[in-house]
């Protein structure tokens, strides 16, 4: 039985969408069993898909979901080690649409694992480019980088928008990751202008909602599983640090939308305003669930035992979303409020407690 808040999603989702470009489509997804790949995952198994071929080496966990999606005839699930494994299979080669999101994307666990952050992102992602050079089946690609390569902009460029270069460390402890996702984009680029390869570059902005573990160790995760075991919010800074956050279906839909264009380009995806401190989001959960559930609990400021928690962490980071909302017609509009009582609304019907 679907839970009720992730049908509510889906049928917001397929409003916004034209399913019609999957019918009968081949998709392959690497890293699939994240955050991300869990709702797209959900989402294109409610479309008239002919395949979903779906890639994970479950380096940091196989979720209980994976099992629920692997009796469907229609999908194929597969330990696969996207940087040492050879892609193989007539299966694979004609696939219609791929989905590249195979890296660890939380700063807890990719600065515990960097070595393997980097190659993914770099080494899996050119052997998968070159799988799929010279397909005739192919209609779309999607890389998945991040906002984090834009680093720490000044006042001025916030909201940023995709033209700006970037203030990134090459060294440190997120260099793994932001560097990484840098010059996946590069390869991007290459294999587009060079073999005319209908890639699409999605750069995410905090994301949050079903599907995200309250393990995660990002932000929503960590206040979520606060709120919902009845314990203190606590925050590692003091509190200034300020986001756009942007509900999973609302990025879902931009995704979608990046992929199926059939052609080269690159995106910010996610939400322009609210810009929230660290602290307001906290206050927001704090208030959304006494709503739900008679929660009490306050926010407490704390130093991390990790010395290098806040290493390289950007104190601003924002969209501009003019290009996506020109040229894909992205308009995503659930706010921060909404996206939090739908996802403490899920985790609850989940039973997905400490």
């Amino acid at each position: 039985m679907t839970n009720p808040v992730l049908a509510e999603d889906l049928r917001y989702l397929r409003s916004k969408q034209d399913g019609d470009a999957f019918t009968g489509q081949t998709i392959v997804i690497t890293g699939f069993a994240g955050f991300l790949g869990y709702y797209f995952c959900q989402y294109l198994l409610t479309l008239d898909i002919r395949r979903l071929i779906l890639l994970d080496n479950f380096c940091l966990r196989k979720p209980d979901w994976v099992a629920a999606l692997a009796s469907d005839a229609r999908v194929d699930v597969r330990a696969f080690d996207i940087v040492r494994d050879e892609y193989t299979g007539a299966d694979l080669a004609a696939a219609n649409y791929v989905v590249h999101m195979a890296s660890i994307a939380s700063p807890t666990f990719y600065r515990q694992h960097p070595i393997a952050t980097f190659e993914a992102n770099v080494l899996g992602l050119r052997t998968l480019l070159e799988f799929y050079r010279d397909s005739s089946c192919l209609k779309g690609l999607l890389f998945f980088s991040s906002s984090e390569i834009y680093g720490e902009p000044s006042l001025l460029f916030v909201p940023t928008d995709e033209d700006f270069p970037g203030e990134v460390s090459c060294t440190g402890p997120r260099a793994c990751y932001d560097e990484s996702k840098r010059i996946g984009e590069t390869l991007c680029y290459i294999y587009a202008q060079t073999y005319g390869m209908p890639i699409g570059v999605a750069r995410p902005f905090n994301n949050y909602g079903p599907g995200m573990s309250l393990d995660d160790r990002r932000l929503p995760a960590d206040f979520a599983k606060a709120v919902l075991s009845g314990q203190n919010i606590i925050i590692h800074s003091d509190g200034r640090p300020t986001r756009t956050y942007c509900y999973v279906a609302d990025a879902l839909d931009g995704y979608l939308r990046i992929l199926t264009a059939g052609n080269y380009d690159y995106y910010n995806i996610g939400m322009d305003f609210p810009m929230l401190t660290v602290s307001e989001m906290a206050e927001l959960y704090c208030a959304v669930a006494q709503e739900l559930y008679g929660y009490n609990g306050t926010i407490e400021y704390q130093p991390s035992d990790d010395p290098e928690y806040l290493v390289d962490n950007p104190k601003r980071r924002g969209p501009s979303i003019t290009k996506a909302r020109i040229l894909l017609g992205y308009e995503p509009q659930i706010r921060p409020v909404d996206g939090i009582r739908r996802y403490l609304r899920f985790l609850h019907s989940e039973q997905e407690l400490p």
